[in-house]
Parts: C-alpha cells; sequence; structure tokens
C-alpha cells in the first residue's frame, strides 16, 4: 500500500475537512490497483468508538465491498501474545488511596483539611495516571530542583510517597493508564522482531498523550505504517514551525503536539503529505485563520505575511459571528439557526465545551419540538434513578424532614411497583396534614396520628414509617455494608407497600441501567475503602454517579447535534456552530494542580496546564473550516463582562489591520450575518404592551362581606382592607409552609406559653417570682415546641436578655392587681349592623377596687400610642370589649390600663391611649367604621395606608401590585 522510502509515513488532512470521508476516500484511493480481499488486510486504529460507527456508516453507502480491520486505541491488547493483567478498577485505586491518606491525615492533621478526603485521593490518582501515561517515574519527581519552592513542597513528598508505594505496583495490578503504556510496549517489542506485513493505519488522533505518541511514532516507522493526522496546517512556513519546539512556549499553539510528533520522527513538517485530494471547503479560510493563530512570539508575522493574503471576502463569506448581550440570546440565536436547518433538512452541530449553554439551547428548541442529539447526554446524577439514589443516601445522613420525605414521596420511582394511585393520593393526604401541623421533623408517633385518619391505609403507612423514620446511621460504617444498606432501602422504597418483591422501575431503561452498572462497580469495589460516615459515603456516592452518563439516541433529531470537541473531531456537517467561545469557557481556564507547578511539570516531562488549551485550538482550527460556521459568544455572564476567546480576538484584530484587502469590511459583514439573527432574538421575545392593572378597591354585594372579624384583623381592615376582600368574600387562604421555621409568629407563640405559665406559677407560689424559674420553664418548653437547636440557643439568650425588665414589671404589677385570666376569649356584637367582634386576650389583671387591666405579650416592637390611635386598635378594641361585658368569665368593669408588654431587643412597655380615646369613643368609631364597609359604594382599596411602601402582603400578587403604585387612585369595581 505505501512506498518503502526512507522517512515514515505521515499524511495530513486540511482543517475543515470531513476527516472519517477523507480517510475512507483515501483508502479507496490506495487500494484500486489491489485485488478486492487486499483491503481486509488493512488495520486501521482509532482513538474512539464515535469514529469507528462513523467510518461504518461511510462503508454503508456503499458500494459493496470488503472493509478494513477498525480497531480502537484501547483494544489493542488483543493483538499481544502474552496477555496482560487486567487493569485495577478507577474505584478500587481511589478507594485504596482515601484510606491511606486518611491515615496520614489522622496523623499530621496540618497537612490537609479532612473535608478534603477524596479531592485529594482522585487528584493524586490522576497524577499517577499522568506518570504511567507519560512514563515519568517517581524518581523524576524526587528529583525536581524545588530550591526556589514553598514548604508546600514538603507536604506534597508526604503524599508522592503514597503514590510511589501504588506505583511500585503497576506491574502486578496496573492501573488503566499504564496498562495502555505497557500493552504499546509490548506491541513495539513484537514489532521490532516480526513487523507487521500488512498495512497498519493510525489516524485521527493528535498525540496528545504520551502512551498514544509512543505508538504513533511507532506505527510510522512500521515498513507498511502510516500515520494520517487531523487538522494538519499545510499553510503554516517552516519558520513558525521552527518555533514550535519549547513547550513553555508554544504547548498552546494548534499544531504544537504534531511538530512533537515530527521531531521525534526525525521530519520536517514539510515532509507532510496531503491524505487525500478532496480539498478544503474554504483554502483561503484556512490560510486566514493559520495566520491569525500564530505563536505569540510571531505575530509580527502579521505585518509581513498579511498584505499577502487573499480572496478575504471568500474566506469570511461563510462566517457568522454572533456577540449576544447575554447567554440566553446566544441560546436562542444558535436555537433559531439549528430550527431553520431543521426545516431545510441540513445536518447542523453544535460545537461547545460549554454545557450550561448546551442545556440552555435544548431548553429553547423544545418550544418547536425539537430534540438534538446531544453526545454527552445527561449526567446519570440528574437523571430519575441518579436524584433518587442521592434522595435515599440522604436518609442516612440526617433528621428526616417533611420536605425530604415528600421529595421522595413524590419521586416518579417511589413506590413504582404496584398500585401508585393510591400511594399518590395517600402523599397529597400527607401534605397537607404535615402542612396543617407545621410539623417538621415527622416522627413514627406524627405519622401515625395522620394514619389513624385514613381508612385502609395501615399497610402503606407501616410501609412508610418503617422505610423512611429513623434511618439515621451514626459513626463510621464500612463502605460495603453502607452500599448494601442503601441499595436495600432504595428498592424497598421503589417497590411499594403492596408490591412482594422486585425494585419497581428503579433499574428500567437506560438510565436505570446505567445506574446498576455504576454502582455495581461501586459495589464490586467498596471492599477496599474501609469504613465511612454517612456523609462521606453520600458525598462519595454523588460523585461516583456523576462519572456515568445517560443518552437515548432514537428519540432525537437526526440532523441537529450537539458534540463536545472530541466529537467535533470525527463528525461531519453541513453547519457548524462553535458556541460559548469566552476565555474561560472556550478555552476553559487550566484547573489548579495541589502537587506541581507548571515549571516542575515541565521539568519531569509531564503535561502542561497549556495542552488543552492547545487541543482547544487545535478543535477550533479544524471546525472554523467547515463550508458554514458560525462563532457565538455572549457578551455579560450573569454576573460580569466576559472576555472573547483569544482566537475571535486574534481572528478580529487581524482581519481590522488588512485594510487595503477589505479586511474590516469581511469582519463588519460576519457581524451583519450575527446581528440579523440577533434582530429576529428580538422579535422572538417581544411581548405585546399590555396595559397595567388599575389599584384595586372591589366592591362586593354587602350580602357577601364579611360579618364577622377578630381584633387583630381590623388593623388589616384600616391598613389593607383588600386583604380582607380576598380572605373572607373570596375565601382565599395562603398555604400552610411545608417546612415550619422558626420565625416571628413562632417565637410569638412560644413566649406566650412561657410567661403564661411562669404568671400562673407565682400565683401558685409567689416565691416562683425568680430570673431561675422563668429560664427553666423557658427551657423546658423550647425544647418542645423549638426543634431547631440553632434557634432555641438563640431564644434562650433573647428571654435571658428580657428576663429581669419582665421580673421587674411583674413584681410592679402584683403590687396593684392579680391575675384574673389567661388567653380569655372575648365576644362582641353590633346587632343592628349584624357584625361580631372576637378576640383573645393574653391577660387579663383585676385591681383592688374591680377595675380591670389588659396585657399583651409583644416579641417585637409595640406600636406607638399615636400607631394605636389610628390604626392599631387591638388593645383598645379589647379594652371597649371588657366594659361592654365580652370577655367570657369577667364581669364587665371600667379598664384603667391597657398595655402591650415588650418583649423585643430592647425591651419597653407601651400603654394604650385610653385617656384620649376612651373605650366608649373607640366602639363608636368601630361602628361607623363597620357601617362604612356594609355600604354598597364603599370598597376594599389595596394597601390603603401600609406602614411602609416595601411591607408585602399575602395579597399582592393577586392585586398585582406593582403595576400600580400606591400613590394612584383606587379604582372601584362593583362585583356581583
Amino acid at each position: 500500500m505505501f512506498e518503502i522510502t526512507s522517512k515514515p509515513n505521515v499524511f495530513g488532512v486540511a482543517p475543515g475537512v470531513d476527516f472519517p470521508r477523507a480517510l475512507i476516500e483515501g483508502l479507496k484511493a490506495r487500494m484500486q490497483s489491489h485485488p478486492p480481499e487486499a483491503m481486509a488486510r488493512v488495520e486501521v486504529i482509532v482513538n474512539t468508538q464515535r469514529m469507528a460507527r462513523r467510518m461504518r456508516q461511510l462503508f454503508d453507502q456503499g458500494p459493496p465491498m470488503l472493509l478494513p480491520r477498525v480497531k480502537l486505541l484501547t483494544s489493542l491488547g488483543q493483538s499481544l501474545k502474552t496477555p496482560l493483567p487486567p487493569a485495577v478498577n478507577p474505584l478500587r485505586r481511589r478507594f485504596e488511596l482515601t484510606q491511606i491518606i486518611a491515615r496520614l491525615l489522622d496523623q499530621q492533621p496540618d497537612l490537609a483539611p479532612r473535608a478534603s478526603l477524596f479531592d485529594l485521593a482522585d487528584s493524586l490518582a490522576t497524577l499517577m495516571d499522568e506518570m504511567n501515561g507519560e512514563g515519568v517515574s517517581p524518581d523524576a519527581i524526587a528529583a525536581l530542583d524545588v530550591s526556589d519552592q514553598s514548604g508546600h513542597w514538603e507536604r506534597a513528598q508526604q503524599f508522592f510517597g503514597i503514590a510511589r508505594q501504588f506505583l511500585a505496583t503497576v506491574a502486578e495490578e496496573p492501573d488503566a493508564e499504564s496498562r495502555q503504556r505497557q500493552i504499546v510496549e509490548a506491541l513495539i517489542a513484537q514489532w521490532e522482531v516480526a513487523p507487521p506485513d500488512h498495512p497498519v493505519i493510525l489516524a485521527g488522533s493528535t498525540g496528545s498523550r504520551g502512551t498514544t505518541m509512543l505508538l504513533m511514532q511507532a506505527i510510522a516507522r512500521l515498513p507498511q505504517g502510516a500515520l494520517i493526522l487531523p487538522g494538519f496546517d499545510f499553510d503554516t512556513p517552516a519558520s513558525v514551525w521552527a518555533t514550535l519546539g519549547d513547550a513553555l512556549s508554544a504547548e498552546d499553539h494548534p499544531q504544537y503536539r504534531f511538530n512533537k510528533i515530527l521531531r521525534g520522527l526525525d521530519m520536517s513538517p514539510m515532509d507532510v503529505q496531503p491524505w487525500t485530494e478532496i480539498q478544503a471547503p474554504s483554502p483561503a479560510r484556512n490560510r486566514l485563520v493559520s495566520l491569525a493563530l500564530r505563536p505569540a512570539p510571531v505575530t509580527d508575522q502579521w505585518l509581513s505575511e498579511g498584505p499577502s493574503l487573499t480572496n478575504l471576502d471568500a474566506a469570511c463569506e461563510g462566517i457568522t459571528l454572533v456577540e449576544a448581550g447575554s447567554m440566553r440570546d446566544e441560546a436562542l440565536a444558535i436555537a433559531m439557526r439549528l430550527r431553520q436547518a431543521a426545516e431545510d433538512g441540513v445536518p447542523a452541530a453544535l460545537i461547545t465545551p460549554d454545557r450550561m449553554l448546551t442545556r440552555q439551547v435544548t431548553a429553547a428548541l423544545d418550544r418547536w419540538n425539537i430534540l438534538p442529539d446531544d453526545s454527552a447526554g445527561t449526567p446519570l446524577q440528574l437523571s430519575p434513578p441518579g436524584r433518587f439514589l442521592r434522595h435515599v443516601s440522604a436518609l442516612f445522613q440526617q433528621e428526616l424532614t417533611s420536605e425530604a420525605l415528600l421529595t421522595l414521596l413524590k419521586h416518579p420511582l417511589t413506590h413504582s411497583g404496584s398500585d401508585r394511585n393510591t400511594h399518590l393520593r395517600l402523599t397529597r393526604d400527607l401534605e397537607l396534614y404535615l402542612r396543617r401541623k407545621g410539623i417538621t421533623f415527622p416522627t413514627v408517633e406524627k405519622l401515625s396520628a395522620f394514619g389513624a385518619g385514613q381508612k385502609d391505609a395501615s399497610d402503606w403507612l407501616q410501609w412508610l414509617t418503617s422505610h423512611f423514620c429513623d434511618q439515621v446511621s451514626l459513626g463510621e460504617v464500612p463502605l460495603d455494608a453502607r452500599v448494601t444498606a442503601h441499595l436495600d432501602l432504595a428498592e424497598r422504597i421503589a417497590r411499594g407497600s403492596t408490591a412482594a418483591d422486585g425494585s419497581g422501575g428503579l433499574w428500567d431503561e437506560k438510565a436505570g441501567r446505567e445506574a446498576i452498572r455504576i454502582v455495581s462497580q461501586l459495589q464490586s469495589n467498596a471492599g477496599y475503602a474501609g469504613a465511612m460516615t454517612a456523609g462521606d459515603y453520600s458525598d462519595l456516592f454523588g460523585a461516583v454517579l456523576s462519572r456515568g452518563e445517560v443518552r437515548d439516541r432514537d428519540a432525537p433529531h437526526p440532523h441537529i447535534l450537539i458534540w463536545g470537541t472530541l466529537e467535533a473531531r470525527v463528525q461531519g456537517a453541513d453547519l457548524l456552530i462553535l458556541g460559548g467561545l469566552n476565555e474561560g469557557s472556550w478555552p476553559e481556564s487550566p484547573s489548579p494542580d495541589p502537587w506541581l507547578n507548571r515549571k516542575m511539570r515541565h521539568d519531569a516531562g509531564l503535561l502542561l496546564p497549556e495542552r488543552r488549551i492547545g487541543l482547544s485550538a487545535h478543535d477550533f482550527q479544524q471546525a472554523i473550516g467547515a463550508k458554514e460556521v458560525w462563532l457565538t459568544r455572549s457578551i455579560r455572564s450573569d454576573e460580569a463582562e466576559t472576555v472573547p476567546s483569544r482566537w475571535i480576538n486574534r481572528l478580529a484584530n487581524l482581519l481590522s489591520g488588512l485594510r487595503e484587502q477589505g479586511g474590516p469590511d469581511a469582519l463588519a459583514a460576519m457581524r451583519s450575518r450575527g446581528l440579523a439573527w440577533l434582530d429576529r432574538v428580538a422579535q422572538l421575545e417581544a411581548v405585546a404592551q399590555t396595559e397595567p392593572a388599575h389599584r384595586p378597591a372591589p366592591r362586593p354585594p354587602v350580602s357577601a362581606r364579611p360579618t364577622r372579624l377578630s381584633v387583630t384583623e381590623i388593623k388589616r381592615l384600616i391598613r389593607d382592607p383588600y386583604a380582607i376582600y380576598a380572605k373572607h368574600v373570596l375565601r382565599l387562604r395562603a398555604l400552610d409552609p411545608l417546612m415550619k421555621l422558626p420565625d416571628a409568629l413562632l417565637r410569638g407563640i412560644v413566649v406566650h406559653e412561657v410567661l403564661e405559665q411562669f404568671v400562673k406559677d407565682v400565683d401558685a407560689d409567689p416565691n416562683n417570682l425568680t430570673h431561675a424559674h422563668l429560664m427553666q420553664i423557658s427551657e423546658s418548653i423550647l425544647s418542645e415546641n423549638v426543634p431547631w437547636y440553632a434557634a432555641r440557643a438563640l431564644w434562650m439568650s433573647r428571654m435571658e436578655r428580657v428576663a429581669g425588665h419582665f421580673i421587674a414589671g411583674e413584681t410592679s404589677r402584683r403590687k396593684h392587681a392579680k391575675p384574673a385570666g389567661f388567653e380569655t376569649r372575648a365576644r362582641s356584637e353590633i346587632p343592628h349592623l349584624g357584625f361580631t367582634l372576637s378576640g383573645t386576650a393574653d391577660r387579663i389583671d383585676r385591681d383592688e377596687n374591680g377595675n380591670l387591666l389588659i396585657y399583651d405579650y409583644k416579641t417585637g416592637t409595640p406600636p406607638s400610642p399615636e400607631e394605636q390611635k389610628f390604626f392599631d386598635k387591638q388593645l383598645l378594641l379589647e379594652a371597649a370589649m371588657a366594659e361592654r361585658g365580652g370577655f367570657e368569665g369577667i364581669t364587665p368593669s371600667e379598664v384603667v390600663a391597657a398595655i402591650y408588654l415588650g418583649l423585643g431587643n430592647t425591651p419597653k412597655d407601651v400603654a394604650a391611649p385610653l385617656v384620649d380615646t376612651p373605650p366608649a369613643q373607640i366602639w363608636a368609631e368601630f361602628e361607623r367604621m363597620i357601617a362604612k364597609y356594609q355600604d354598597p359604594e364603599q370598597g376594599y382599596t389595596a394597601r390603603r395606608a401600609l406602614r411602609k411602601d416595601t411591607d408585602i402582603g399575602d395579597y399582592d400578587q393577586l392585586a398585582r401590585f406593582g403595576e400600580w403604585e400606591v400613590t394612584d387612585a383606587p379604582k372601584p369595581e362593583d362585583l356581583t
């Protein structure tokens, strides 16, 4: 197939060319003079399964012929005469490292925080993989010159000792990287003795890893071996290739790796021949991009070589530059172009490493019922089985909450074995019960109380309490036992209360099968991990799940594709959209290395952080050469201004400087095409102008208006009448929160209970009027009613703060009067209006003259006398009701005082202005107000006189507050 020459056979395919198609066309052309069976002897090695699958698809298009043997880089071990031991599972290696690092941190806690245990193990395992792949021994690391390094190196050496221990056993128990290198070295040794007598071609690899580069150089030296380099830049001059020898300055260049391969073969880039006669879609664009991406030290060549560039209009004709204001606009523009491609039947692909952008594009396409074929799929941890298993693992970690319980009960995999309809009905009833009772932490007793009111729910209730309650696992437990308990509980929850066996739908469908595969790996290697806490296990389980992905290859649209940069190297599409071209996204920022800095990596022979940037640059150069290309970026992220990708910057700067060749015009045309699509996005997002709502003041029929209110609601009737209308006329109530929180309402209830109990104890025994007794009652009632430790501690400190003020005041109060009632109910009627006012007084005292004193406990700031006169009339109305005989068991008497006992951060008592507004006057004013609201012409105005404009009401959304201002005049509306 190949002529015997003095130089290795190295071929290249220009950027923009469909690489798999060019590979096959070149094979066919070279095999035309050979018999048909000769093709079957050709061995083609590719680096991804996707590449192999694409080649089969192209061969299937005909004509009929024998096919070459297509192999993957990872399957070369089958060619060895002496098989190697299987690779150690990556989980096992990380589990073993975790145990050793844990013991090291126990001995030297200052080395690293315990919370970083798993991250350290994963990072160290990754470094070991890289050392194996690049052929770097622990001795090379130990011999590094660290004279200018800080004490960090001494700490790192502790961990390198662990790595040395593991790397010493590579031959007997190799990991995947070391096994691959052993395979390559063994193959090379075989070939030196007996080289293959058939063609061996390695195609599509850039040689970014040391092991792959070693194999590539060995294949190139075979008599019938050849390399086919993807995206090889034939336009780079020899003078530029000469500058790509130093990794520290050139590894971020797209052609650096090819130059390194060729130098290892004693070849010049000028010796690389085109693999096929297929021309790039735009040779002029390839020349432009090649010059734009020159290494930084030689960008002065723009001045010398730029004037020789021609056909810039043709080079940029197929490029659209979209610079959107936000990622949302960028995603919508991409989605609209993909939709156009779908309508035209044109294969189109979005290429980006930014998963946030791909999710937004997928969501935007959903409005047109287009599901793209996303090569990355859905992360397993975000799939239904992944979420379900993570929720179940949380049961072992922390006390069960109503939120966690209902999250699991409503999951589609819960009780998926049988009779799910009944399960959902009972779950709905349970949710309403938990909300109504304000249960934050459901227990067996509380859930059993719910079951007492349900019919035919005993089996479901038994399943509920036995599987969800009391699952917290304290202390360290061996990982294999934790995994077994976790999976057993998950399967029983998925099975439900009626199925006798099975696991419901947990392991069904593609997501379930992928989940059981990942979990089985975890289970089989759990014995190497030792014991861990429930929290550590939950973190570990989430990290393990994140390694899996779920794809549905049948459902997506066949022509709308989303690729990562690796997939884009081996695929072909008529339209390529390069999205997310911002610094930090494409190219991605190098990950921080906790072990070695950049210079130390270079000296040891490891990969530099710029390697990924160089690979991204190569992907960019290869993709931008396609027939039609979109370059998209967002000017702003969610947080700040973005920085354009260095490749867009270079391209734009170069074009801007080529004025005589029309560079600025070509750049403006690229942007103009992008702006046209952004205009379409603006039209798509445009919302028809609607008239804002008026400030409502509904006037319902008198017969529908409330005839009974409590004294605490009178303040709301004065300040926000619309809230009374919504609650009592429309009968709308805010749904009780699922998670009862330690809010002001609960604090007020608890403080009322504490003070009531304290005052009763003092009544029974005056010696109880002490600070110690008050704090004892506080601790007891808080422990019973406030399950949040932090809130309980905070409220105890607040009680401590106000205790002295309250006890001093209570001593004074008892000199003049004695308690006559606690939480006393009241009811007073206005017969001629058919209206009833109700209420409850926290405490009523009676003095020796028979006069009454009314007290109200206030955990916040008590209203001032002026506020009580005009708005907060609770105490004044209670005084009027007391004098009218409205309180149960309290004979009517003159009220000589009504006082708020303020127990806030600054405790103070505020008396109601009974002298300025005596009870009789207050009652008369109250009757006039109620009579006014029984007038058909009186409306219930929204937010009539709130204390602050920033106050939030339960019915503001219903009143469409925000479309109108509080200064707007209300618009009455008669209702029928």
